[in-house]
């Protein structure tokens, strides 16, 4: 009799345990994350990116790298000569590989082989945001689909998840693959994901993502898609684009021009 008495006390104050740290552990999970998301974010805003490689193509052929130097920068990505364990946050594919759902054997000679800038697309409809287990990877009400370091556990769900292979994991501590830390912005650890995050740093103080800003030909540009004035909006009006593996129903926010 004692010890159903003793063993109902334990099963009761742990349920009440559970009751009083359970909006704590919710709140940890994820409501703060999402609130912190809607309050950092600009409202009314919708970013987007619009790549013309018609303009890209030259410069690339000359050895420019300036889009890529500058986000390795401004992001403190390490310079890790092991392919298997690189960090991308922006870098180029072959069109057969960044277009699979497009390449048959009568594309363009203009086209075919041709390197095509990739990152991440800034999905409307994120498959790593809904599989990830900790809400380390989130998308902010600006449609900027962003990455919490400290959130994150290194289980690569997200990168399973995600269509386009823009996510990196930290095999290693990368801080010693960098050449030049950047202080103004966190480094990385050893076990977590990391990708493009459109530069938020810099957009949320109305400045253009580094690529953008850096880029000599002008081709990439960068802006507002609920916006009909701004000038991303403008080009998608006038001219044809594609993007990548769109029956996928990812709707991602970045856009070619070929």
């Amino acid at each position: 009799m004692e010890t159903s008495r003793r063993n109902f006390l334990k099963a009761s104050g742990a349920f009440l345990l559970g009751l009083t740290i359970w909006p704590a552990v919710k709140s940890f999970a994820g409501n703060n994350t999402d609130e912190i998301a809607r309050s950092e974010a600009p409202a009314g805003k919708k970013w987007g990116l619009v790549i013309d490689m018609q303009k890209c193509w030259p410069q690339y052929q000359e050895g420019c790298r300036k889009c890529f130097l500058a986000c390795q920068r401004a992001h403190n990505i390490p310079d890790i000569a092991n392919k298997e364990e690189e960090i991308k946050w922006i870098w180029t594919e072959p069109f057969e590989n960044a277009f699979p759902e497009q390449e048959h054997e009568y594309v363009a000679a203009s086209i075919k082989g041709k390197p095509f800038i990739v990152l991440c697309n800034h999905c409307e409809n994120p498959p790593c945001v809904r599989v990830c287990p900790t809400k380390a990877t989130f998308k902010r009400r600006d449609g900027i689909v962003m990455m919490d370091y400290h959130r994150c556990i290194g289980c690569r769900y997200c990168m399973a998840a995600c269509p386009y292979g823009a996510r990196s994991f930290n095999f290693s501590d990368p801080r010693p693959f960098i050449k030049e830390i950047n202080p103004a912005y966190p480094t990385r650890e050893k076990g977590v994901v990391e990708k493009c995050n459109f530069c938020v740093e810099r957009i949320d103080t109305g400045l253009p993502p580094a690529c953008v800003d850096a880029c000599p030909a002008g081709a990439l540009i960068f802006g507002d898609l609920d916006d009909p004035n701004s000038e991303a909006r403008k080009i998608l009006a006038a001219r044809y684009t594609i993007q990548r593996k769109p029956e996928l129903g990812t709707h991602p926010s970045v856009y070619y021009l070929v």
